[in-house]
């Protein structure tokens, strides 16, 4: 697998990710590390977890697979922080150490090669916030820093505040739903992390698993839409307009001879800013899927098809 910078900074990382939403919960500990050892052996290297998922378990399974399964060298392991188990957001500095602490713990190392904020807390001041990614990086517990799931104003504001003075930790990734199916980031969130020399960690890159086509015909039983704790999630993309972006690319994809989840992750993989699609596959039989779009390189008069039928103008 071929690999990238993120941003301008020296954090290079396979230019698909790793995410493990699901371990813990819909992904039982022995598939999580069949995925786990078909996405090493496939060359990647970037692993998105947070303290949050599965209540800490997606941690604990990922920290025991870098013990017995993949060497824990040969990942770049990221996980976030701000979000307390109950659902409230919080940024301050006390939260965010102790929680990064609890972090390294279950994971069983002494640093992540990236961490971030999980959400923008409004409630507390944002120099606070920042001084523990600062913290994190003086003191070795991360190597890199980033946000995620931040607006345009919110990325803009922690990069240049971390660029301000010497010595800070700067925004190096920046985390936030991207797809054929939501291009909002394209709005003002891009352009400002362009600007900040940040790269782009796309999460839901196949539209929440819309974008596979599974959902064509209807609810497939064992998918996502049909479990109780995903089905609002995926909701949204279920609609006429949505269904139209999908029969563009499964048009596109048997005119390629290949799956649509293929062109839909080569698709944002090779959009301006994108470090690497994280895709957080139930099962390893799906991640062999998605390792697929590694070969495929959209053709420019399909790019603009797809550029023209998801234009944000057209969407709801």
């Amino acid at each position: 697998m071929k690999e990238r910078h993120v941003g301008r900074s020296g954090l290079v990382v396979s230019r698909l990710g790793l995410g493990t939403m699901t371990w813990g919960q819909d992904t039982e500990p022995d598939d999580a590390a069949a995925q786990l050892s078909a996405f090493a052996d496939a060359g990647g290297t970037l692993v998105d977890t947070a303290d949050v998922y599965s209540d800490g378990d997606a941690e604990r399974i990922l920290g025991h697979l870098m013990r017995e399964t993949v060497d824990r060298e040969d990942l770049v392991v990221s996980t976030k922080a701000a979000i307390r188990p109950d659902g409230r957001y919080d940024g301050s500095r006390r939260h965010l150490l102790s929680a990064l602490d609890a972090s390294l713990d279950r994971l069983g190392v002494e640093y992540v090669d990236l961490w971030q904020l999980h959400v923008h807390d409004p409630a507390t001041p944002l120099e606070e916030t920042l001084s523990a990614l600062d913290e994190a990086v003086a003191s070795g517990r991360a190597r890199y820093v980033g946000v995620a799931n931040f607006t345009g104003w919110q990325a803009a504001k922690a990069a240049t505040w971390q660029r301000a003075w010497p010595g800070r930790a700067p925004v190096v990734a920046v985390q936030a739903e991207y797809s054929l199916l939501c291009r909002d980031p394209e709005r003002e969130l891009i352009p400002a992390l362009l600007d900040a020399e940040a790269g782009l960690l796309p999460w839901s890159p196949l539209g929440r698993g819309v974008l596979t086509g599974k959902y064509r015909t209807g609810i497939p039983s064992g998918s996502r839409a049909a479990t109780a704790h995903f089905a609002e999630f995926v909701r949204p993309f279920l609609d006429e307009e949505c269904g139209r972006i999908v029969e563009s690319v499964v048009t596109a994809a048997e005119g390629l001879g290949t799956t649509p989840l293929a062109v839909a992750l080569a698709w944002v993989r090779d959009r301006p800013g994108v470090a690497a699609p994280i895709v957080g596959a139930r099962t390893s039989a799906q991640l062999v899927q998605a390792l697929t779009s590694e070969a495929l390189t959209l053709p420019d008069e399909i790019r603009r098809a797809l550029d023209d039928v998801s234009d944000m103008s057209a969407q709801h």
